[in-house]
């Protein structure tokens, strides 16, 4: 690789440091690094500089182009950043001027939200889309139906629908299963039901999932950045996006490996 193109979020501690490093480094290797504004057309990598948050933003920024993603860990858990200690910076660039990685291609899934038939809002996520409270201690009411099927009714604080890649976010911190990011499948998780008997269900990548919402108060979030109210009746369809996360490896770490790691820390 010899064209990089850098995004840092400077609200993380030592990013501007960081951004500064990475740049000279690169630049005296002979390499072409552009650092915020629009994204060359030849580039070959992108490096994002910050939290997990950080990297999601850009690949959902950049979906459709393909672009590899790194991630400098300046943030806090960073389960999808490659590089996080200070000294190995120098390792990572190196592996990536060498040519020295894997590619992993991460699902995405996107979502479309109607009211009375009319498009509200469509977009996509990394992680996950969510249907949560947009008012404060409100119980929420809604229907779930996958591939046209009536499935189950819940009153919860909410309801997720995450990728293999969201699994160890919103997910996990709502009682669902851990999938490896290499799997294609989606996964159904109620937030705090108000039932016993209610479960994470895990979906083949090819089934749809249509979440009626049954009163108002409520919201939908795609990976935590894009939202739009619903009102009662209001429904979100949400299926496998054709688009895909290209995310650079470059440490032979196993996810169970990396799992481990992080929830050690936790």
């Amino acid at each position: 690789m010899k064209y990089f193109y850098i995004i840092a979020n400077y609200n993380k501690e030592y990013a501007r440091e960081a951004e500064r490093e990475i740049t000279e480094y690169l630049q005296k290797r002979g390499a072409v690094c552009t650092v915020q504004g629009l994204v060359p057309e030849d580039t070959q990598c992108v490096i994002t500089i910050g939290g997990d948050g950080t990297l999601i933003q850009a690949a959902r920024d950049l979906a459709g182009r393909g672009l590899p993603l790194l991630g400098v860990n300046r943030g806090h858990l960073g389960y999808l950043n490659q590089v996080s200690r200070q000294e190995d910076i120098t390792w990572a660039m190196d592996s990536l001027l060498e040519d020295k990685y894997q590619l992993e291609r991460r699902m995405m899934i996107q979502g479309r939200a109607f009211r009375d038939g009319e498009l509200l809002l469509e977009d996509i996520a990394l992680n996950e889309i969510a249907v949560t409270r947009r008012d404060p201690l409100k119980v929420l009411r809604y229907s779930v139906y996958v591939n046209d099927e009536y499935l189950n009714s819940y009153s919860a604080d909410g309801v997720l629908v995450s990728t293999p890649t969201g699994s160890t976010a919103y997910n996990l911190s709502a009682g669902g299963p851990v999938i490896s990011p290499a799997a294609r499948m989606m996964v159904l998780t109620p937030i705090c039901s108000h039932s016993l008997n209610a479960r994470s269900l895990v979906l083949a990548p090819e089934d749809q999932v249509r979440i009626r919402v049954e009163n108002s108060g409520q919201v939908v979030s795609f990976d935590g950045d894009t939202f739009v109210s619903l009102e009662e009746g209001d429904s979100i369809c949400i299926e496998r996006s054709e688009l895909e996360t290209v995310m650079i490896k470059l440490k032979q770490v196993s996810f169970m490996q990396n799992l481990s790691s992080h929830l050690g820390g936790i």
